[in-house]
């Protein structure tokens, strides 16, 4: 061989890692167009009674929200908006369902109360095993499930008796994380399961032992800096191959594409405006183990 040859040639170590093959797996989300959202008091950081809301659009960027999920070829089950509740939309909210049992939410603000008992009636109408919690637990806002654990956060909303509670109810294991800065008053302004153990989180909305057990169980994680944090670019869902997301969150979607996924972004910036994106609009319905 001649010496050029050898002089350019990749050793093993030289070349990048494969680029993983990543499979969509067809997920089935729980929506609520939002015909009543408006923002009429304020429970978060984001919400502002003073800023005008546009309904109509937030109806149109969340039906594009729903399309987009469809298309994918992700099965998408309606739920009835009732008057009154604004914040309805946020489905993701409204329970945790895990091996086809539902633990319905019990919401810290009495603006939201009745929400859990509209969510919990809706799935036991679908013949669901339903049960009501017994602590303040705000569904999927604050407990996300990866292949191996279940991960419940607490500091603003959901009680630390509800990780015992949703640990004992589906029995699987719950790790426990602490919230800190309240404008990531939920667990999934903050995370996004990306495709069995692998996640993407802002570390400064963590506890520093948080930080340090997200770093133990997912070292491998995509940490997301500040700008695309505020733009909610955690609130997002994937299915293992699509990541779909807010299209403002540019950084993290370039990322996502150099560890093979394909994100997809949304504009949901009208919801925004109540503190929530594409992962507070979908709840999923597991039913398998």
């Amino acid at each position: 061989m001649p010496e050029c040859a050898r002089a350019t040639e990749e050793t093993p170590a030289e070349r990048p890692p494969p680029m993983p093959e990543r499979v969509a797996r067809r997920r089935r989300y729980v929506m609520c167009r939002p015909e009543h959202f408006d923002v009429t008091y304020a429970i978060n950081p984001w919400m502002n009674t003073g800023k005008p809301v546009d309904t109509p659009l937030a109806v149109a960027q969340w039906e594009r929200l729903r399309t987009v999920l469809r298309e994918s070829g992700h099965h998408v089950t309606l739920i009835d908006p009732v008057p009154g509740l604004p914040d309805m939309v946020y489905a993701a909210n409204g329970a945790l369902v895990i091996d086809g049992k539902v633990l319905g939410a019990r919401f810290r603000h009495a603006e939201r109360a009745a929400e859990g008992d509209a969510y919990l009636r809706w799935f036991r109408r679908q013949g669901f095993l339903a049960a009501e919690s017994r602590n303040i637990n705000e569904g999927e806002g604050d407990f996300l499930l990866t292949g191996t654990y279940v991960l419940g956060a607490h500091g603003f909303r959901s009680e630390t008796g509800s990780l015992q509670e949703v640990q004992e109810y589906f029995g699987r294991p719950v790790i426990g994380l602490e919230l800190v800065d309240p404008d990531y008053y939920h667990l999934d302004t903050a995370l996004a399961v990306l495709d069995h153990d692998e996640v993407m989180y802002y570390p400064e909305a963590f506890s520093p032992g948080s930080r340090e057990v997200l770093r133990r169980l997912f070292p491998g994680a995509i940490e997301a800096d500040a700008a695309d944090a505020q733009v909610f670019g955690l609130n997002a869902v994937s299915d293992g191959h699509r990541v779909f997301l807010p299209e403002a969150a540019a950084g993290l979607a370039a990322r996502l594409r150099t560890r093979g996924f394909e994100p997809v972004g949304v504009d949901l910036s009208e919801l925004l405006k109540g503190g929530g994106s594409v992962k507070c609009c979908t709840l999923e319905v597991r039913t398998e183990r």
